[in-house]
């Protein structure tokens, strides 16, 4: 599953964007570089029901950005994406 993939499954099961989701980190100062994985991943399970591998894909995107790594950018083997930049605004306005 590609991170995107896992964003948008995030975004079905919660009903909240990326982006939105990453606000609520913010907020409860859970967005900055020294945050712990798990700090996070608790308060994605306790508040929104997310299990530890999309809460690590949105873990990933709360504490670098949008932005991965073009070594997951191709169309061969798993965890691929089309773009070395994530959509965080959601399915329905992603271009």
């Amino acid at each position: 599953m590609s991170f995107q993939a896992y964003l948008d499954a995030i975004e079905t099961k919660t009903g909240l964007t990326p982006r939105e989701l990453v606000a609520l980190a913010q907020e409860r100062g859970l967005a900055s570089a020294d945050t712990k994985a798990g700090e996070i991943l608790a308060w994605l399970k306790e508040d929104h029901g997310l299990g530890r591998g999309h809460g690590m894909a949105l873990v990933h995107v709360i504490k670098k950005g949008p932005k991965i790594d073009a070594k997951h950018v191709g169309s061969a083997g798993s965890h691929r994406d089309d773009s070395d930049t994530l959509w965080l605004d959601g399915r329905a306005t992603r271009p």
